[in-house]
């Protein structure tokens, strides 16, 4: 019996190997796990891990020596945008849990209700009307210490709804992963 060979498609898996997926015959699920979990790093996210995925060179990150992935940028891009997109309402559904179990604590409560609820009833306004563009662009600066932990720490301390954080943390999020995949590819393009 003659055997039939399937065309190979990138991200297709195996036939013979339908647990694994394969890109041109390498095995990548560990990578797709690596580039999740640097994403998830507070600080770094897809900051470091676009990079990590699209570069073919070595890269430092806290005295750990990783190997750049070289994978394809949009493959690297994709994956690497939703695990933060993910991130962002996980981190504020927390933050709300976390706020709401200290407000049974009488001198966190006092505080919290003296200074945060204060503040957020003063600018109520500028929250109203600049607050899901402001956290959307604080979120997708690629800068130290913006991006999604920050941003949902900083749209629950403001009063941002979480329906208007995850509008706001999906827009920063693709201007960040924009931002830093041009400057990867332009850098890999130089070097």
């Amino acid at each position: 019996m003659e055997r039939i060979e399937t065309p190979k498609f990138p991200l297709i898996p195996s036939p013979r190997r339908g647990d694994k997926i394969k890109i041109n015959g390498e095995i990548v699920i560990y990578k797709i796990l690596i580039l999740v979990l640097v994403t998830f790093i507070p600080g770094l996210e897809l900051r470091a891990s676009i990079p990590l995925g699209i570069l073919g060179r070595k890269i430092e990150l806290f005295n750990l020596t990783l190997k750049g992935f070289d994978l394809n940028w949009a493959f690297v891009f994709f994956i690497c945008v939703i695990a933060n997109i993910i991130l962002g309402p996980l981190v504020y559904a927390f933050l709300d849990k976390f706020v709401h179990h200290l407000l049974r604590f009488g001198l966190f409560a006092k505080y919290y209700h003296r200074k945060v609820e204060k503040t957020q009833n003063k600018i109520k306004p500028y929250v109203e009307k600049y607050g899901l563009l402001g956290v959307a662009i604080f979120i997708g600066m690629p800068l130290p210490g913006s991006g999604s932990y920050t941003g949902a720490l900083g749209a629950y301390l403001l009063g941002l709804g979480y329906k208007k954080f995850i509008v706001a943390n999906i827009i920063g999020v693709l201007i960040a992963g924009t931002i830093v995949t041009v400057i990867t590819l332009i850098g890999k393009s130089i070097f």
